[in-house]
Parts: structure tokens; sequence; C-alpha cells
């Protein structure tokens, strides 16, 4: 329940900063389009990667693009990443996808991971990272691995503990589709100039999306979703990354499919306070009547096997006709326990019950000062977009898999892909954040007392193949 009453309404947008535009003009690419973005911060440095130049069929982009601001968000530069592409020059690849950031604080440098790909018909591909010491100039990659046909939905982090028995160890993920979403992860000790064998977690699990996240003992929690949509599954490394136990099944997936021709995987997002605490959000109706419309939900643990109840975030009511999904959670540095600082940024729908030509597309942000006890009411990022000023994939309309934010100084920086109409056959969908940081409001919303709809469930068919964001027939 909420302890005020609260309606969503249309709030006037926060000023905003074009970070950073598709530089592309190769002939089968959609131009000018910027999506997906990962994000991070240290200091007062953030960087954020994404796509620029997203293709309909076969999955990927022209290159991965960086946009860094030294001085806390009041200036941007960026520019695409190299050696990675061939339209950046120096790749041999076509295309590039799935970027992922971190900073590696033992060894002082920013290491992007990137799955670069061949167009169709080629063989097999890479998974790549990139460095870099001051976030702007950036090396040509080194190879994390080379001996998949498939890999898709990487992510990258490193144990920034300096307790840690394994401080500086860097964990690069990916799973390969051409055997069913197995996951696989790799090891780097030297800042990522070198990285150990691929290693599949005992079980040989099939996960998604897939986010690794290191304590402050060395234990490596990591959270997904399996395959098929349907739970939330983590699974762990106590030695450094050297072996990794089987997953424990967290929770159960409920999900209403967003209207519209939408693209949404559906995938999670999680982080980690100060103490060790990780928190996984992702889009879920099982809250709600029928399953008309998504809340974001969320979930917490302090070892990775055992989980707390699956709470809603109190964003509006549950009886609300607003579709929310592709969350992105951020907490800040230094923050833990009932002073986490968590950040969560989102799509959303004002009407859960649109159509393809009247679906229109907003960014909303909320916050909680007190590791998710209680939120601030939402703050309308972006919007509303049009689903088609988006580019468009195999399945469906894309501003992004996943979206991101980072703290500086207590306040969060969103970096969103926001559209404008396009002109003629040339998009306008670019990477922008806001001009200042955001700041909160005062937390007053809660949900303690709802529950679960009973005998909730999904308001379509589970999945007859794993999940795969290159795949024609997902």
């Amino acid at each position: 329940m909420l302890v005020l009453a609260l309606s969503m309404t249309t709030q006037a947008q926060v000023p905003r900063t074009q970070i950073s535009s598709d530089p592309f003009t190769n002939s089968i690419a959609q131009h000018a389009t910027e999506v997906e973005a990962a994000t991070w911060a240290n200091g007062n440095t953030i960087v954020s990667i994404f796509q620029q130049g997203r293709f309909f069929n076969g999955g990927g982009a022209s290159d991965n693009g960086w946009a860094t601001s030294l001085d806390g968000g009041v200036t941007w530069q960026h520019g695409p990443l190299p050696g990675l592409t061939k339209n950046s020059g120096g790749g041999i690849y076509d295309r590039a996808t799935d970027p992922a950031v971190i900073f590696d604080v033992a060894h002082g440098v920013w290491l992007v991971a990137s799955l670069p790909l061949f167009n169709r018909g080629a063989a097999t591909t890479a998974m790549l990272v990139s460095r870099s010491t001051d976030g702007i100039n950036w090396g040509n990659p080194v190879t994390v691995s080379r001996i998949f046909n498939r890999p898709d939905k990487t992510w990258i982090s490193c144990d920034n503990n300096s307790g840690s028995p394994f401080f500086g160890h860097c964990y690069a993920e990916w799973d390969d589709n051409s055997q069913g979403d197995l996951v696989y992860l790799s090891v780097s000790t030297d800042g990522g100039q070198t990285w150990g064998p691929a290693i599949e977690p005992a079980t040989n699990p099939a996960i998604f999306g897939a986010q690794p996240l290191a304590q402050p003992n060395g234990t490596v929690i990591v959270p997904g979703a399996d395959a098929f949509d349907v739970s939330i599954q983590a699974f762990t490394s106590t030695d450094g990354g050297a072996h990794w136990k089987p997953p424990v099944t967290v929770a159960s997936i409920t999900l209403h499919h967003a209207n519209g021709g939408l693209r949404d995987l559906a995938l999670p997002t999680s982080a980690m306070d100060a103490a060790g605490r990780v928190y996984t959000v992702w889009q879920d109706c099982r809250f709600r009547s029928n399953c008309t419309a998504n809340d974001l939900v969320m979930t917490t643990t302090t070892d990775g096997i055992h989980w707390s109840a699956v709470t809603r975030v109190p964003i509006d009511s549950v009886t609300s006709n607003i579709d929310h999904f592709l969350p992105g959670l951020a907490i800040e540095s230094g923050t833990s326990g009932t002073s986490a600082h968590l950040g969560l940024t989102y799509y959303f729908y004002p009407d859960a019950g649109c159509t393809k030509s009247t679906c229109q597309l907003e960014e909303g942000y909320v916050s909680s000062p007190n590791g998710g006890v209680s939120w601030t009411a939402p703050t309308t990022v972006a919007g509303a977009m049009s689903l088609s000023w988006f580019p468009n994939t195999n399945q469906g309309f894309m501003p992004g898999d996943y979206e991101s934010l980072a703290f500086v100084n207590g306040q969060a920086f969103p970096v969103l892909a926001v559209a404008t109409a396009p002109s003629g056959t040339t998009f306008n969908v670019t990477m922008q954040a806001p001009t200042t940081g955001l700041v909160d409001g005062a937390a007053v919303f809660t949900s303690a007392g709802d529950t679960p709809v009973a005998g909730a469930h999904s308001d379509h068919r589970a999945r007859s193949t794993p999940i795969c964001d290159r795949c024609e027939h997902d």
C-alpha cells in the first residue's frame, strides 16, 4: 500500500544535455541512433558506453561509443571505441553490441566489455575489453574469449574492495546462445590486459543478462534471468572466480508484455551497497489484477543464496494504468544498510493499454535513501516519445535492452536514449543526461502491506526458445 495517496501524472521534464551523437553513415544501419547505455562513476568521472548506429537484422550496431565527464556531469566528451569495428577504423568486425563498463580501482583503469559481430554467415566471434586510464583515450581492445559462435549479453565488474582477498580481480560474463544461453565467466588480475579461460558454473546453467558483483569479503554474486524469462537465478564464487557454484532460484518472474511492439527482453538489474548487500530489480505484474501492467519489484541478499521476499517499488498505485519496464539500478558509493542510497531509472507507458500508434514512451526516476524502505515520488526525466522514433529491430522498437545511471556527490545522473521525430529516414536518437544531477525529494512512499495477487501469472505463454537479442525467431 502507499502511505500517501500517489497519482502519477506527466510532469515537467528535467533539463537535459545531449552528451553524444551517432557519427557513422554506413549504409545498412539506422542513423542517427544511440541506444542501450551502461554507466559507471568513479569520483567525479562518469563514463557511459552505448550502441551507435543500430542495425535492424542480426543484432548490434555500427560501433559502441563512449561519453565521459571528468567534472561530475558538467561537461562531456565523446567518441566511438577504436579498433572494435571496421566503421571506426582498425577493427575486423562489422558490428558491436552489449556494452558494459567498470572502473578497476586496484589498477586505476576503465574497462569496457563489448561483443563484436560479423555480418551474417560469418563464423566465430569474440568477447573484447577496451581499456583506458582516463575514460577519454581508449586503446585497441584485448580478447577475453574467441571460441563461441553466438555470445550474447556481456557484463563486466571488478572487486574494488581493498580488504578483499581478491582485490583487483575483474569478472567478464557472457552467455552463448548457440548453447541455449549457457553462461561463462573469465577473470583478469592485471587490469584487463590478460584474461583467464572461460569457465562455466557448476551444472552448466542457462542464464541471460547476468551481472557479477564482488562483496567486501571477496564472494562474487551473479544474479540474472533464466534463459526462458520465468525466474531470477543467482550463483556465486568464493575463490576469486576459479570455481562457480550451482545457481539457486531467487524468485519467479511474472510478466506483462509491453504493448506497441516495443523490444523488451525483461532483463533484471542489480547493484551492491558498501556492506555487500545485493539488490536485484526487475519488471513484474504479480501485484496487479489480471497482469494488466508491470511494476518494478525488488529482492535483496547478503550471501547470494538466501534472498528476501519480493517487494514492490511504489512508483504509483497497483490500480494505476501505468506500465513500468527496462529498469536500471545504482547505489551511491559508500552507502549501505538503512542508509543505502538507491537510484532507479526506468521506461514507462502512462497508458499500459496503448497501441503501436498511440504508445508514448517516457523515462522516470525514483530513489530511496534507506535501502528501499521508502521511496521518493517519481520524476519524469524524458518523454513523451513515439515508438517509431526509435530504431526498429526484428524484435521491436529499441531504446535499449537496459538503461543505467551513476551517482556523483549524492546526485544521480541517468544516461538515457532520448528520441525526437525523425527527419525523413534519418532518426534523431541521442544519449542525454540531466544538465545537473537529480536531487532527491522526500522519501514518503512505501509498499509495506502490498501482497501479490493470488494466482498471478504472466499474460503470455512461456518462451519456447531461449532469450536471444540477435535471433530472428525471438
